[in-house]
C-alpha cells in the first residue's frame, strides 16, 4: 500500500524539487502548499516624474523599478506582491548609490506630487494691501512735501479791530506784480517791467459756503478809507485820519496785513485766509498743465500787457494768460472789465487743473503744485486742506454752483470807484449768514 497520499510514492527520484531527478515539475495539484493565485492584471501607470530639485529618483524608468532587481519585469509597473521594506528618504543619494526618492506624505507609491495650486484669494488680498500702503505712503509724503513749500508769511493776528466771523470761509485772493525769482529774460518776455517791490494787480474775495461759492472782485481803483492799524514790521500803531486812497495803495503802504485790515474795515466782512501769487508763479502754473482753454468773445490788443487775441476758443500758454488777466486799457470799462476777465480765467484755470488727468498723473501734478507753491504766499494759519477747499470752490464758480460778480459800484470820485454802501452791506449780510447771494454787482 502506498504510504504517500495522492499517489505519492516513496521514490524520491520521481519527485521534482531539491535533489529531484525528474526533469518535469510536479503539478500544482500535487503541491498545494505553494500554490499562489495569479496576479491580477493592472493597468500600467507611469509614475509621475518629479522635478530633479525635489529629489527625483532615477530608478523609476519606463514604469519599471530598475535598480531594485525587477528591471526585467515583462510589464511596466508590474506588481510582484512583495514589499521590500525599503523606506525612501529625501532626494539625496545613499551610500549604496541609490536615489533618495523624495517621498512626501502618503499614497500608494509615495511619489512626489506637483506643487499645489496657488492661493489666488490670498495673493489678491496681499496685492491690495500693498497697493493701499503704497498709496498712503505717496499721499503722506506728497502732503509733507507740499506743506513744506508753503510760504506762511502773513500774520493775520497783527490785524486789529476785526469784525466777527460769519458762516462759511472767506479768502482774500491777491495777484501781485512781484517779480521775485524771475530772470531778466522772463521779465522781458512776460512784459512785467523791472520795478522793485510789489503791488497788487488784482484782488478778490472768495466765499465758500453751503449755498455755493461766491467770487467777488475788488477793483484796485476802489475808493477806500485807510483805518487805524498796527504796522506789520514796526508794531507801531498808526491812527486813522479818514484818508481816502485807492485800494491797492493799502498793500503798497504796509503789505498784506494792512490790505486785510482795510478790506475788513470798509466791508465789515471777516477774512479767514489770505492767498497771494506773483507773476512768475502764475505763468508757470499755466504752462505746467499745458495751457488753459478760453473762449474769447471779441478780439483785442494791448501794447502794455502784450495782449493780442483773436475771437473764439483757443488755448493760452503762461505768457498769453498773464497778458490776458493784466489787460485793462483795451476795454471801455477799464478795471471793471479786467476784473471780469480775471474771474473768468481763474475759474477756467481751476476747472481744468482739478481733473483726474492732472491729479492722478504725477508728471503733471508735481510740476503744477511745485510751480504754484514756489511763489504762493499765505497766512500762518493756512493748511493744505483749506487751500485745497479754496481751489475746488474756485472751480465751482464755473460749475453752475457759484456766483461771480464785481463789488457793487455807485459812482466815482477823483477817478476812484465808489462802492454802493447799501448793496455792500446787504451782500456782506448774506455772506455772513451763508445765504444765497441776490445782490448784483457791476
Amino acid at each position: 500500500m502506498n504510504d504517500w497520499p495522492d499517489r505519492r510514492t516513496g521514490d524520491r527520484s520521481e519527485r521534482y524539487g531539491r535533489g529531484s531527478a525528474s526533469p518535469q515539475p510536479e503539478s500544482a495539484r500535487s503541491m498545494p502548499h505553494i500554490q499562489r493565485r495569479p496576479a491580477q492584471p493592472r493597468t500600467p501607470q507611469r509614475p509621475q516624474v518629479p522635478p530633479q530639485s525635489q529629489g527625483y529618483d532615477d530608478r523609476y524608468q519606463d514604469g519599471g523599478y530598475q535598480d531594485g532587481g525587477y528591471g526585467n519585469s515583462p510589464e511596466p509597473g508590474y506588481d510582484s506582491g512583495y514589499n521590500t521594506g525599503q523606506v525612501y528618504g529625501s532626494g539625496s543619494r545613499g551610500s549604496d548609490g541609490r536615489g533618495g526618492g523624495g517621498r512626501r506624505g502618503g499614497g500608494d507609491g509615495g511619489y512626489v506630487q506637483g506643487r499645489p495650486a496657488p492661493d489666488w484669494r490670498r495673493r489678491i488680498k496681499l496685492g491690495a494691501l500693498i497697493l493701499v500702503v503704497t498709496v498712503l505712503a505717496v499721499s503722506i509724503s506728497t502732503y509733507f512735501w507740499a506743506d513744506s513749500k508753503l510760504k506762511r508769511e502773513v500774520d493775520l493776528s497783527k490785524v486789529i479791530e476785526r469784525p466777527e466771523s460769519g458762516d462759511g470761509t472767506n479768502y482774500l485772493i491777491v495777484g501781485s506784480d512781484s517779480r521775485e525769482g524771475m530772470s531778466a529774460e522772463e521779465k522781458k518776455r512776460l512784459r512785467t517791467g523791472s520795478a522793485e517791490g510789489k503791488r497788487t494787480d488784482s484782488m478778490m474775495i472768495l466765499h465758500d459756503g453751503s449755498n455755493g461759492p461766491t467770487l467777488i472782485s475788488l477793483p484796485r481803483d476802489s475808493n477806500v478809507e485807510i483805518p487805524t492799524f498796527v504796522g506789520s514790521e514796526s508794531g507801531k500803531k498808526f491812527q486813522g485820519t479818514g484818508r481816502q486812497v485807492k485800494l491797492n495803495a493799502a498793500y503798497a503802504e504796509d503789505g498784506p496785513e494792512l490790505l486785510v485790515r482795510t478790506v475788513e474795515f470798509n466791508t465789515g466782512l471777516h477774512i479767514d485766509h489770505y492767498v497771494e501769487i506773483g507773476f512768475g508763479g502764475f505763468a508757470k502754473i499755466v504752462d505746467a498743465i499745458g495751457g488753459v482753454e478760453m473762449d474769447i468773445p471779441k478780439a483785442f490788443k494791448d501794447k502794455k500787457s502784450g495782449a493780442d487775441f483773436q475771437a473764439g476758443k483757443q488755448t493760452l500758454n503762461g505768457e498769453q494768460s498773464l497778458a490776458f488777466v493784466r489787460t485793462r486799457y483795451a476795454f471801455a470799462g477799464s478795471d471793471l472789465d479786467r476784473t471780469k476777465n480775471q474771474q473768468k480765467f481763474l475759474a477756467a484755470l481751476a476747472s481744468q487743473t482739478a481733473t483726474p488727468s492732472t491729479i492722478l498723473n504725477p508728471f503733471k501734478l508735481y510740476p503744477t503744485m511745485g510751480a504754484g507753491l514756489d511763489t504762493l504766499i499765505v497766512d500762518k494759519d493756512m493748511s493744505l486742506w483749506a487751500l485745497g477747499n479754496m481751489f475746488f470752490a474756485m472751480k465751482g464758480v464755473t460749475g453752475g454752483e457759484g456766483t461771480s460778480m464785481n463789488m457793487p459800484i455807485s459812482g466815482s470820485v477823483g477817478g476812484n470807484l465808489v462802492w454802493d454802501k447799501a448793496k455792500v452791506k446787504q451782500l456782506v449780510q448774506q455772506l455772513n449768514n451763508d445765504e444765497k447771494v441776490t445782490v448784483k454787482g457791476n
